[in-house]
C-alpha cells in the first residue's frame, strides 16, 4: 500500500474538537488506501506555556531538562489524536521520538536529525495501525536524552519521516490553504500557487515566508519528497489540493518571478572608517560567526584614497544589540571609527527560477522602486532571487509594487 505522512500544526490541534476534525482528515486518507503516519505539534500556545514554566523554575535552566519539559506538549497531542482515531474505529497508536527511534544530535533545543530507523513504524503499518507521532522531538543515541528540533521542528520531523518510510508525499496541514505569491494580508490580490519548486520554496522560507520551516524544505529537496501545504480547516470531505512543492521538471510553465517575500526582523549595522587591510573582514565577521549571529547583506565602500572603508551588513533584529556589543569589544582589533545601526528596516525579496534565463529582472525592480520614491539601502542577489533592504515604512508599498510589476496580480 502507498504511504502518506500528514502533519498538523498547533492551530490545527488547538483543542479536542479540532483534534476530532484532524482525525476525520486522517480517516479520509485511510479510506483512500494509504498507510498513514501523522505528525502532530503541541496544542496552540502550549509550548510557550511550557517554556515559561521552565524559565520561571530557573532562568539558568538545564537545556536537557528544558527539552524534557517542552517535548511533553507533542506527547499529549499524539495521545489524544490516537484516542480520537480509535473511537472512530481506526486502529492507531501514539509514538514518541525515542520510541521510533528518531536519532538526533545533542544540541538540545536546536538538535538536527541524524537517522531514523523505520522498522517499528513498519511493524505498526503491518498491524494496520495509523502511526501518530509526536513531532519536534527525537533522542540522542549516546545519552538517551530527549532532544527537540527548535521552533517549527514538527515540519522537519514530518519530512524526515516521509523520507525514511518511503512515503508517496508529505502533506503539511496548517491554517492557510497553500503557498501564496505573497502575504494576502499585504496584497489582497495575492494568489495561491498550485505548484512551486523546492528551490523557490527554500528561498521563500528563508526570506520571510512563514508557511514552512526552512530545514523541512531542505530535507524535502535533498530527499525529493513531494510536499503539499494544505488547510486543516477545510471540511474533511471537501479538502482542497493546496500547493505542491516539487521538482522543477514537474512544473510545465514557470513564471519569471514566482513570489515576493519580506522579512521585518532585520537590522542594519555600519562600521565607518574601517582600516582597509587584509584580514579586516575576518576580524569583523569571525566573532559574529563564533557567536552564531547570521550575517546576510554585506556592502563595502572603499574611500577615495583606499586607506579606509565603510562596511555595512545586516543581522537578525533579535541579535542586533548583541552584535553591536561584540563589535564594540573588538574596536581596537578592527580599528573602525564609529558604529551606526538601524532596526527600522525590512528585507524585500523576489524569487523565481525563471530568473536563470531572463536578463534585467532585478534592474526592472530597481527602476520601479525608484519611481515610488523608495530608497534601497543594500542589495543581494543569487541565481533565483534578489533582495533589497529598505526603510520599514515602505514595506507594503514595495511589496505591492513588485507583486504588480511581475504580473503576479494576474497569476
Amino acid at each position: 500500500m502507498p504511504r502518506l505522512v500528514m502533519k498538523f500544526g498547533g492551530t490545527s490541534v488547538a483543542n479536542v474538537e479540532r483534534i476530532r476534525n484532524v482525525a476525520a482528515h486522517v480517516a479520509r486518507e485511510v479510506a483512500a488506501g494509504y498507510e498513514v503516519a501523522v505528525v502532530v505539534s503541541a496544542m496552540s500556545g502550549k509550548t510557550n506555556e511550557l517554556v515559561a514554566w521552565v524559565k520561571d523554575a530557573d532562568a539558568l535552566y538545564s537545556e536537557t531538562e528544558y527539552d524534557a519539559v517542552v517535548a511533553s506538549g507533542e506527547q499529549v497531542t499524539s495521545g489524544l489524536l490516537a484516542i480520537a482515531l480509535t473511537k472512530m474505529g481506526i486502529a492507531a497508536r501514539s509514538w514518541q521520538g525515542w520510541q521510533i527511534p528518531l536519532h538526533t544530535s545533542d544540541a538540545h533545543g536546536s538538535a538536527r536529525i541524524e537517522a531514523i530507523d523505520p522498522k517499528n513504524l513498519d511493524a505498526g503499518f503491518k498491524r494496520g495501525e495509523v502511526a501518530v507521532i509526536a513531532g519536534f522531538q527525537g533522542v540522542h543515541a549516546e545519552t538517551g536524552r530527549i532532544a527537540t528540533l527548535g521552533r517549527g521542528g514538527s515540519d522537519t520531523s514530518a519530512v524526515a519521516i516521509a523520507a525514511a518510510i518511503g512515503a508517496e508525499r508529505c502533506d503539511i496541514y496548517t491554517d492557510v490553504d497553500g503557498v501564496y505569491t505573497t502575504d494576502p494580508r499585504v496584497v489582497p490580490k495575492a494568489k495561491r500557487m498550485e505548484r512551486v519548486t523546492f528551490e523557490e520554496m527554500l528561498e521563500m522560507a528563508s526570506l520571510g515566508a512563514k508557511v514552512l520551516q526552512v530545514r523541512s524544505v531542505e530535507l524535502a529537496m535533498i530527499h525529493r519528497v513531494p510536499t503539499t501545504v494544505r488547510s486543516s480547516f477545510d471540511p474533511p470531505d471537501a479538502a482542497r489540493p493546496g500547493t505542491l512543492i516539487c521538482d522543477e521538471d514537474q512544473i510545465v510553465e514557470q513564471q519569471t518571478i514566482t513570489g515576493i517575500a519580506f522579512a521585518r526582523d532585520e537590522a542594519q549595522i555600519t562600521l565607518r572608517a574601517v582600516k582597509d587591510s587584509p584580514g579586516i573582514a575576518a576580524a569583523i565577521f569571525g566573532p559574529l560567526a563564533d557567536a552564531n549571529i547570521n550575517v546576510d547583506m554585506i556592502i563595502q565602500t572603499v574611500s577615495g584614497d583606499q586607506s579606509t572603508t565603510d562596511m555595512t551588513f545586516t543581522v537578525p533584529a533579535a541579535d542586533y544589540e548583541r552584535a553591536r556589543a561584540i563589535l564594540d569589544a573588538q574596536r581596537e582589533t578592527i580599528q573602525f571609527g564609529q558604529i551606526e545601526g538601524a532596526t527600522d528596516v525590512v528585507k524585500v525579496s523576489a524569487i523565481g527560477v525563471g530568473m536563470r534565463s531572463h536578463a534585467g529582472v532585478a534592474a526592472k525592480a530597481f527602476r520601479a522602486l525608484a519611481e515610488k520614491g523608495i530608497n534601497i539601502r543594500a542589495i543581494t542577489t543569487s541565481e533565483i532571487k534578489f533582495s533589497v533592504l529598505i526603510d520599514a515604512a515602505y514595506t507594503e508599498l514595495a511589496v505591492r509594487t513588485l507583486h504588480s510589476l511581475y504580473g503576479l496580480d494576474q497569476a
